[in-house]
C-alpha cells in the first residue's frame, strides 16, 4: 500500500480527483468528515447508550458519547504525532501532494469519532442480544431463506459493519450517507472482511467483521480506491486494514483501558488505593512525585494519573507505529498496537481488574439481563410486522407497530434478508431509554390513557 493513495480525499460520487493541495486550509475535506459525523442524528443518539454501565443515573459513568469524544481526542494526538514520523520519512507527500502532519491527526479523529456509532443499546451485550434473537430465538424461523453469509450477518450482529452501513447508506435523496472522505473510511474499517470465514486467522483484521452483505459493493468500492491489498481469493472479500486504523484502534484502546479503570473508581467498585497503585505502575517512569503528593483530593490524583498514563500510552503507541511502518504497510502486523507495548504487562492488570469489578459487577450483569430481554421483545414484533407486511399478511396490531417505525425502515423491501437487516439496524439505532420506553409500549407496561 502506498499512502498517496491511502490519503484519499475522494468521496462517494466525485467524477473527478480532489487534490490535497487544491484544499481550502481553512475547510479541509478531512475536517469536514469530522463535522459530518458530530452533526448525524446516529451519533447524537450515543449520548444515551451505555458505554459500560447500562441505564446509570451518575455523572460520572462515560456513555458512548462521551467515550466516542474522548477517543477522537486520543486519535488526533496520535495522528498528528505520526504523521509528523511518517512526513519525515516521505516528504514527497509534503512537497509534492501538499499533505500536512495534521491530515493525520484529522482522519484518525474522525475515525474515532465515529468508531462505536453503529453499536446498539445496552453496551456490547446488545450485540449480543441480536444475534441470539436469530440464533435461538424465534428468528432462526428465517434460517432457510437467508444465505449462509446473510444469516451470519443476522446472529453474529456487528456493531462496526452497522457503523459502516450508517456512514455510506445512500437512501432517497442522499447518495452515499454522510458521504464521508475515502480516507476516513478505510480508517473506519476496523475489519475489512464480510462475516464468514469467521475467525480465519489470528490476524487482528480478521478478529470481527466490518460490514454486512448489503453493504458489499460500497465496502469494496472503497477498498480498492486506497489500495487496500486483498487477502482473499474467491467468493470470499477481505482486505488488509487501512494503516490509520492501527491508531483508531490504539485511542480506543487507551481510553477504554484507562478511562473504565476511572469510572469503576468513581463508582467505588474499585478502591481508591488499590487503583492509584496500578496507574503509578504504568506512569511510574514518567510522574512527578513532588507535584503528585501535592494534590490533596481524589479527584484531583485520578485526573493527573489518568492525563499521564494516557500520554505514556500514546507516545510508546506511536512509537510502534513508526517502528512497524513496513509491516502495516504490507499487511503483515497482525496484532493490535497496545499487543506489543512494552506497558502490556500493566495494561492487562488494569484490564483484569476491570473485567473483575466492573464489566462483571452485579449492577453491569442484572441490567445486562434485562437488555437482552428488551431487544429480544422489540426484535419479535418488528421482524413479525415487517415481514408479514412483505408477505402481504400483516395483521391488525402488525399495522400498528408499522407506524411507529420510521419511513425509511417501511418502505417497499422485497428481500426478507433485508428487511430483517432493517429491523436490526433499527434497534441499534436505539439509545437506553428509547429502547425501553418502545419495549413498555409494546408490552403495555406504559399504558396511559390520560
Amino acid at each position: 500500500m502506498d499512502w498517496e493513495r491511502l490519503l484519499s480525499l475522494k468521496r462517494h460520487g466525485d467524477t473527478h480527483k480532489r487534490l490535497r493541495k487544491e484544499q481550502d486550509e481553512t475547510r479541509l475535506g478531512f475536517e469536514v468528515d469530522y463535522d459530518r459525523i458530530i452533526f448525524s442524528s446516529a451519533f447524537r443518539s450515543l449520548q444515551d447508550k451505555t458505554q459500560v454501565i447500562p441505564l446509570s443515573k451518575t455523572d460520572f459513568v462515560h456513555t458512548r458519547l462521551t467515550h466516542s469524544l474522548e477517543v477522537s481526542v486520543v486519535g488526533r494526538s496520535l495522528g498528528r504525532i505520526a504523521g509528523k514520523q511518517i512526513l519525515k520519512k516521505h516528504p514527497y507527500l509534503a512537497e509534492i501532494h501538499g499533505y500536512h502532519f495534521n491530515d493525520f491527526g484529522a482522519i484518525v479523529a474522525a475515525a474515532s469519532l465515529a468508531h462505536d456509532i453503529g453499536n446498539p443499546p445496552f453496551g456490547h451485550s446488545g450485540e449480543q442480544a441480536i444475534g441470539e434473537y436469530f440464533k435461538t430465538g424465534n428468528g432462526k424461523k428465517y434460517r432457510s431463506e437467508l444465505s449462509e453469509k446473510e444469516y451470519q450477518d443476522l446472529i453474529n450482529f456487528e456493531g462496526n459493519a452497522n457503523g459502516f452501513r450508517l456512514l455510506t447508506e445512500s437512501r432517497e435523496g442522499v447518495d452515499g450517507g454522510l458521504r464521508l472522505s475515502y480516507a476516513t473510511l478505510g480508517a473506519f474499517m476496523k475489519y475489512p472482511k464480510e462475516s464468514l470465514p469467521k475467525k480465519p486467522s489470528r490476524h487482528i483484521a480478521d478478529k470481527k467483521f466490518g460490514f454486512f452483505q448489503s453493504e458489499k459493493h460500497a465496502f469494496v468500492e472503497v477498498a480498492a480506491e486506497l489500495g487496500l491489498i486483498p487477502t482473499r481469493e474467491g467468493a470470499d472479500v477481505s482486505f488488509s486494514r487501512h494503516p490509520l486504523t492501527y491508531l483508531v484502534e490504539a485511542a480506543d484502546d487507551i481510553c477504554y483501558t484507562i478511562i473504565d479503570f476511572e469510572d469503576g473508581i468513581n463508582l467505588g467498585l474499585i478502591s481508591e488505593d488499590f487503583a492509584l497503585e496500578y496507574l503509578i505502575n504504568l506512569v511510574k517512569d514518567r510522574i512527578n512525585t513532588k507535584k503528585y503528593n501535592t494534590l490533596r483530593y481524589k479527584e484531583d490524583r485520578l485526573s493527573y494519573l489518568r492525563a499521564l498514563a494516557i500520554n505514556t500510552l500514546i507516545s510508546d503507541a506511536v512509537d510502534l507505529f513508526v517502528a512497524n511502518e513496513s509491516k502495516i504497510l504490507n499487511g503483515t502486523f497482525e496484532t493490535s498496537l497496545l499487543d506489543k507495548s512494552k506497558y502490556q504487562a500493566q495494561i492487562r492488570d488494569i484490564l483484569a481488574i476491570s473485567v473483575g469489578n466492573i464489566y462483571n459487577s452485579r449492577e453491569v450483569v442484572d441490567k445486562e439481563i434485562a437488555g437482552y430481554k428488551v431487544i429480544f421483545d422489540i426484535l419479535e414484533v418488528l421482524t413479525n410486522a415487517l415481514v408479514g407486511k412483505m408477505s402481504g399478511q400483516a395483521s391488525k396490531y402488525d399495522g400498528l407497530i408499522l407506524k411507529i417505525l420510521p419511513e425509511f425502515y417501511t418502505g417497499e423491501e422485497t428481500s426478507l434478508y433485508r428487511i430483517v437487516l432493517n429491523a436490526c439496524c433499527y434497534v441499534a439505532s436505539l439509545s437506553d431509554s428509547s429502547a425501553v420506553h418502545l419495549h413498555s409500549k409494546i408490552t403495555g407496561t406504559d399504558f396511559n390513557l390520560s
